[in-house]
């Protein structure tokens, strides 16, 4: 049976509540995996919870909550480790400006809004939930510090997003057929913030280039 890593209820026909561990392990954890659905496949979970209320593969809320979290948290630390272990010598070989110019967003996001409310905001926003983990790595965040929140924005975000699709299904008859819609709204608000940031970025280098 031929699987779409990018459509999230592909995955959970193949792999059920594994496939969730996996992907979010592998979106959290590891560089290679920023393209994977994190959020629409966490929320067509709690969907497939709901009994009845797809034609979809049955899942079972007591299987899926704890194999989002412990992908989610598992996949964060791994990444975290990676960059502290590994992304000093990366960095210091490394003529990629795009590289280094990414380890300086993360260093000014991290003073910004200070090490808990960052590392619990990037949960809630693809890509940077991906690439912040290492970079918290290779900038010295306390071990014991990153530990605590990504635990804290793990856990919210993987039994949220899922609890927010089991609710949305008890609650609407007929799911099913609003289904595909409503997966492309929750991609498209996941990616509105680094639209934002994107043009925000944009918009200054444009203003330091006038000066």
């Amino acid at each position: 049976m031929a699987v779409n890593l990018l459509d999230a209820s592909s995955l959970l026909a193949a792999f059920g509540a594994l496939g969730i561990a996996v992907v979010l392990f592998a979106e959290t954890g590891l560089l290679v995996g920023f393209f994977l659905p994190g959020d629409s496949l966490l929320f067509t979970a709690g969907l497939l919870c709901v009994p009845g209320a797809t034609d979809g593969p049955r899942l079972q809320l007591y299987q899926v909550i704890p194999a989002a979290v412990l992908g989610a948290l598992v996949g964060a630390q791994v990444g975290y480790l990676i960059g502290r272990q590994g992304g000093h010598a990366l960095l210091r070989r490394s003529n990629s400006r795009s590289l280094h110019h990414g380890v300086e967003r993360a260093e000014e996001l991290l003073a910004r809004y200070g090490y808990g409310k960052a590392i619990v905001l990037a949960r809630f926003i693809p890509v940077v939930r991906t690439v912040l983990n290492p970079l918290c790595g290779v900038l010295d965040v306390p071990l014991r510090t990153f530990t605590l929140w990504q635990v804290v924005g793990g856990t919210v975000w993987a039994v949220g997003v899922t609890m927010a699709g089991y609710a949305l299904g008890s609650s609407v008859p007929d799911i099913d057929r609003y289904l595909l819609p409503i997966i492309g709204l929750v991609v498209v608000v996941s990616v509105i913030p680094i639209v934002l940031e994107l043009f925000r970025a944009r918009k200054g280098r444009r203003g330091g280039g006038d000066e």
